[in-house]
């Protein structure tokens, strides 16, 4: 679904330049130092845990350097790479498997990982699905968050590509899980959002409420992506 738009960088950077018009850069920029106290440092290359790397057809945002130290931390660096974040026969639960042997560990990874979909939409899905069981993990969570993490590591070079386009028309995709969680039967609804080529949003998250058919589940899941 995301092929298009998630792709890796091989190659080397090419400067795109500072933008089509200096002067309206120039001017927004002393426009803004007189309310703030800015400072020009360049082209964006590193903020926050986020590569800006820019390419001959757009700019690609990229979290590698943040996924290699996450892969460090848990020890997951010499794991097999795989090439799916979750399978697609599993359905996780509250009562499966032995309480996590460091829950606390558990947290601070699917935190992290929360942190690193702002550029890997693909895994927003098993990410969310990780996150429900924050309050009592078990060894079988624990299990498919290194599967994650064998998957970011499949695809450790991967970002978000962002390209330059005169459409300003929005497409919005939605779909809905009906009944996917075993404990409660919520559904877990999903969209994605492009302005023009670009994909700007998305989200993958459980319905707050159970839908009787599915239906419903969509209309939810449209409700919400409409929104």
């Amino acid at each position: 679904m995301f092929g298009d738009y998630i792709k890796p960088f091989t190659g080397s950077s090419k400067p795109l330049g500072p933008g089509s018009n200096s002067s309206a850069i120039t001017k927004l920029i002393y426009d803004l130092s007189q309310e703030f106290a800015v400072k020009d440092l360049g082209d964006l290359k590193y903020f926050l845990g986020v590569e800006a790397i820019q390419v001959a057809d757009g700019l690609i945002l990229s979290q590698s350097r943040y996924v290699t130290n996450l892969l460090q931390r848990t020890n997951m660096h010499p794991a097999k790479p795989i090439s799916s974040p979750m399978s697609s026969t599993q359905q996780l639960s509250l009562f499966t498997g032995p309480p996590c042997a460091d829950p606390s560990l558990y947290r601070s990874i699917v935190d992290a990982l929360q942190y690193l979909s702002l550029t890997r939409p693909d895994i927003s899905f098993s990410v969310s699905k990780a996150c429900q069981f924050m309050h009592k993990p078990t060894d079988v969570h624990w299990t498919a968050v290194k599967r994650i993490l064998r998957y970011l590591k499949f695809i450790i070079d991967f970002g978000l590509l962002l390209r330059p386009n005169s459409s300003l028309q929005l497409s919005i995709y939605s779909n809905a899980d009906w009944a996917g969680c075993l404990d409660d039967r919520k559904s877990t609804s999903g969209y994605c959002i492009f302005l023009g080529y670009n994909l700007v949003s998305w989200s993958s998250k459980k319905e707050p409420t159970v839908a009787h058919s599915s239906t419903k589940a969509e209309y939810q899941a449209v409700a919400h992506a409409t929104t």
